[in-house]
């Protein structure tokens, strides 16, 4: 990787060159897998499924190119920036519509700005996509500390609060005095603490996972067949779908090893996230139907990248930080501070738990804007791009004014 410093400013271009040494070296290390002996099970409930791994790793070598990826991010205006000692990577797109809003969009785990690409045309130039200018934003997508080509954080404290007052040095430091906030997953919970934190010139934040739905079982509405419903999806996360969850939150340093050493189980762990997602992706590989743009190389463009930045221990990281974070506060007794902007909030049918309306109320009291969609998932930006920047758009056309 190279960056091109600009000494007038302390934001530098960036560009990506990963050395073919390290291409061959990811593609031998696959061809050299020891593989176990098939599940037990006709479905992914001893864990991800041997065929789709299989499949997987025959596209990764044979038919599979980074470097398609690589021109792909390098068309794009990259930049890094220092922020409280870690260098963050961002990609930055100006809008050419002159009242665009500024967008900063936070992507999750085990995603990255990969996750978000297909929706960077529709936001920044929305009157080639079904839109119009008053439907513009300027797209700020920064990588997560840890995550993709940001630095690897050599300190403790990198939880949610730290990293939504980095996102508001960076907006500021673009030159940014309003704008609004976007997340899902991982960045969902920090775009939260940047509503919650209220820093000067965020006008109002989107996400599409409730992230504070664990905290808040014990309180959210179970009388509707929706609610019990939802209810049911967050106690089989929390009994059956937990165990990426858990192990990061306890022991990243573990995992970690396995991570940095193994392609195939990098993407393995990687795709034991969640049912709806495993199953929509292992038919993209193992029967060549990809659902939305779940697609065969969209998935390797992001394993490839949590490879080449051998970021899979320092992406894992962040649970540790939420686990010890969310303690810390429970055992002070303390509760967040309540959100000061506006909430909008899109409920994908796909995702882990579906909140209803009236969960998104209990989390955010007076939401200003909730709707349910009729297709998409956890990934929503990355399955759904066109329907996710409609929903994005209408969720912040009040605040534009």
């Amino acid at each position: 990787m190279s960056t091109t410093v600009d000494t007038a400013t302390d934001v530098r271009s960036f560009q990506i060159e990963v050395p073919e040494a390290q291409i061959d070296d990811l593609r031998r290390r696959i061809e050299a897998t020891r593989w176990p002996a098939r599940e037990l099970v006709a479905d992914r409930s001893q864990g991800v499924q041997l065929a789709t791994v299989q499949e997987l790793a025959r596209y990764w070598t044979s038919e599979y190119d980074w470097r398609r990826c690589e021109a792909r991010l390098n068309a794009l205006p990259q930049f890094t920036t220092e922020i409280d000692g870690v260098e963050i990577h961002f990609i930055h797109v100006r809008s050419r519509h002159e009242n665009a809003l500024p967008l900063i969009m936070t992507h999750g785990w085990p995603g990255s700005v990969i996750e978000l690409l297909d929706t960077v045309g529709p936001l920044t130039d929305p009157t080639a996509h079904g839109g119009t200018a008053d439907d513009a934003f300027h797209l700020v997508l920064p990588s997560l500390p840890g995550y993709g080509f940001s630095g690897q954080p050599t300190e403790l404290g990198w939880e949610n609060g730290r990293i939504a007052a980095a996102w508001a040095v960076l907006m500021n430091r673009l030159g940014y005095t309003n704008y609004v906030a976007q997340g899902g997953d991982v960045g969902a919970a920090v775009t939260d603490a940047m509503g919650r934190q209220g820093p000067e010139g965020l006008l109002g934040i989107h996400v599409n996972l409730l992230a504070l739905a664990i905290a808040l079982k014990d309180v959210l509405p179970a009388e509707s067949e929706k609610e019990r419903a939802a209810h049911d999806a967050l106690q089989t996360f929390t009994t059956d779908g937990f165990g990426y969850f858990l192990e990061q939150t306890t022991r990243p340093q573990t995992i970690g090893y396995s991570l940095l050493d193994s392609p195939v189980g990098l993407a393995a762990w990687m795709l034991d996230h969640d049912t709806d997602s495993y199953y929509k992706i292992s038919r993209a590989f193992v029967d060549g139907q990809p659902v939305g743009n779940l697609g065969r190389d969209n998935i390797l463009d992001n394993i490839t990248l949590y490879w080449l930045t051998g970021t899979g221990t320092s992406s894992a990281r962040w649970y540790w930080e939420f686990g010890q974070f969310l303690a810390a506060a429970q055992a002070a007794g303390h509760a967040p501070p309540p959100v000061t902007v506006p909430v909008g909030f899109t409920a994908f049918p796909g995702e882990i738990w579906n909140a209803p309306r009236s969960w998104v109320e209990t989390a955010y009291p007076g939401v200003a804007y909730y709707n349910e969609v009729d297709r998409g998932g956890h990934f929503a930006a990355w399955e759904e791009p066109q329907l996710f920047a409609t929903e994005v758009r209408a969720a912040f056309s009040s605040l534009r004014s």
